[in-house]
């Protein structure tokens, strides 16, 4: 399969590209860092985000989406990590409807799906406990009551977990932490009576949340899948969603490239161009050639997940090569910028931050690249 844009997804590139270009420029992050906005993130641009058909992309017509699936998702998820564009499109367009769509009923699917479709519902995933992934690590535990379940625990790193309206919660009904088996996944409202949701800023000066569950009770049809195998729903949706996050460091990988190349094409030391030396030259078409290979692992990776079937092994690949990459790019840009890359009143220093929150989401290089050798027979 020849690993090009089509048409329809050439148009969609630019149209994302030039959307996000202009509605959501790094000044855009900048101003809600300054402000300290308690959101997070423009609810004007989320409305348009959802105008444009972005929130959508995963959720089939039927459903009041646009169907256009990983690759779209992805594309838009590149041109959005070359402005750092801060929006809940991951957290619930991307990771929230990949669930809904892999383990919800009819009534839980035809009731969410549009409202997140259209930008009027927000759902994330509560998954991790600790500062590393590992699902099967889940202590939450959810007890059998009369007519549903009692959840108690704490979860933590949940994105846009402090104005979701809906989360979805990975709780063990069964068995003990470590073991995949026992797993169970639960729709819990945000203002239901004992969810504490604790804002905390991280350094991409993004919103993200501790979920704390202190005896919330919720009913038999918040189960969401079938109860203790949580996981195979789970497992291919956390690749698809770190797919499109490699998607994304591949975009800010590729920005900071494009805006190193261009401060070394302008900024002169002793009356020389410093782009005519040959040692940044040669460190800048080494991040040409990384980021090359990336994009060509990232579009695979998405080819792979349009076709349907276990993608585990391009979803590692993705994610570890990516995270390594975005490392590199964000490293080079700030040293071929000298002294005021290191400034905060210059915009490359906001692309390293982003990069290093989106390569430990859901596994940072070690756990992909360790999964990407155990599933290749090592």
């Amino acid at each position: 399969m020849a690993m090009i844009l089509n048409e329809e997804q050439q148009l969609l590139k630019e149209s994302a590209e030039g959307f996000f270009n202009e509605k959501a420029p790094i000044s855009q992050l900048r101003q809600l860092r300054d402000d300290k906005d308690e959101t997070g993130y423009s609810k004007q641009l989320w409305t348009e985000m959802s105008e444009m058909g972005f929130a959508g992309l995963l959720i089939d017509e039927d459903h009041g989406g646009t169907g256009f699936g990983v690759m779209g998702a992805g594309i838009v998820a590149e041109a959005m990590g070359r402005t750092l564009s801060a929006s809940p499109y991951f957290a619930s367009s991307i990771v929230g409807a990949s669930l809904i769509k892999a383990a919800g009923n009819d009534t839980q699917k035809s009731t969410l799906l549009p409202a997140i479709a259209a930008g009027e519902t927000i759902v994330t995933l509560a998954v991790d406990e600790t500062s590393t992934h590992n699902p099967e690590r889940t202590s939450v535990k959810a007890t059998s009551a009369e007519g549903g379940y009692v959840l108690n625990g704490m979860k933590t790193f949940v994105p846009e977990g402090h104005v979701a309206d809906q989360i979805i919660v990975l709780a063990r009904t069964s068995g003990d932490a470590g073991g995949a088996n026992g797993l169970s996944l639960f729709l819990v409202d945000r203002r239901a009576a004992g969810v504490i949701a604790d804002r905390t800023v991280m350094s991409d000066s993004r919103n993200w949340a501790k979920i704390t569950l202190e005896g919330v009770k919720v009913s038999a049809e918040n189960l969401l899948g079938e109860e203790g195998a949580a996981m195979k729903a789970l497992g291919p949706v956390l690749d698809k969603a770190n797919i499109i996050l490699a998607s994304e460091l591949l975009g800010i990988a590729q920005e900071c490239l494009d805006r190193t190349v261009a401060y070394l094409q302008e900024r002169k030391q002793f009356g020389v161009l410093i782009g005519s030396f040959q040692g940044l030259q040669h460190r800048a078409a080494q991040l040409f050639s990384e980021i090359e290979v990336t994009r060509s692992a990232v579009m695979k990776a998405q080819q792979m997940a349009e076709m349907g079937g276990d993608v585990s092994w391009f979803a590692s690949l993705a994610k570890a090569k990516a995270s390594k990459t975005a490392e590199l790019a964000t490293n080079e840009a700030i040293q071929m910028h000298g002294g005021i890359g290191m400034t905060d009143e210059f915009d490359i220093g906001f692309f390293i931050k982003r990069a290093r929150v989106a390569q430990t989401l859901y596994g940072g290089f070690n756990y992909h690249a360790d999964r990407f050798a155990r599933t290749s027979g090592y």
